[in-house]
């Protein structure tokens, strides 16, 4: 009668550590945050943008090919005409980023940059030749 206690206890003891492992069905996970980049100059200047499009699935991955996460767009920025990209990410606060730059143009362009998670300023920069806006210190 013991060892038969014995194992119904153990058995009880396993389950409700399963139960507490397993999600259950239809649990959602959280929404990913809405990050606005924005991206300006104090003069008209060709910019170089790099930015982050979707979370990496592991620092590992992020590593080995940090361009497949950070696109990069040349465009046309002036005090008028900011460039400005919104994208969805779940961990904003680990990979939202944004980087510009004049590259070897010898003009300083006064860069701004402004990264706003769910409509929130979290991060601005600001360079003669460029600048860098994110949560997290590189």
């Amino acid at each position: 009668m013991r060892e038969t206690s014995i194992l119904m206890v153990s058995v009880v003891a396993g389950l409700a550590v399963t139960s507490l492992v397993v999600a259950p069905q239809g649990w959602a996970q959280p929404a990913p945050s809405l990050v606005t980049y924005t991206v300006t100059a104090d003069e008209p200047v060709t910019a170089d943008i790099y930015y982050r499009e979707t979370d990496p699935p592991t620092w590992a991955d992020y590593s080995h090919n940090p361009y497949l996460f950070s696109p990069k767009v040349t465009v046309e920025v002036a005090p008028d005409r900011p460039w400005v990209l919104t994208v969805a990410l779940a961990d904003p606060d680990r990979w939202a980023m944004v980087s510009a730059t004049s590259g070897r143009l010898p003009k300083e362009s006064g860069f701004r940059c402004e990264l706003a998670v769910d409509g929130v300023a979290v991060a601005t920069g600001e360079g003669p030749k460029g600048a860098l806006c994110s949560v997290r210190h590189w």
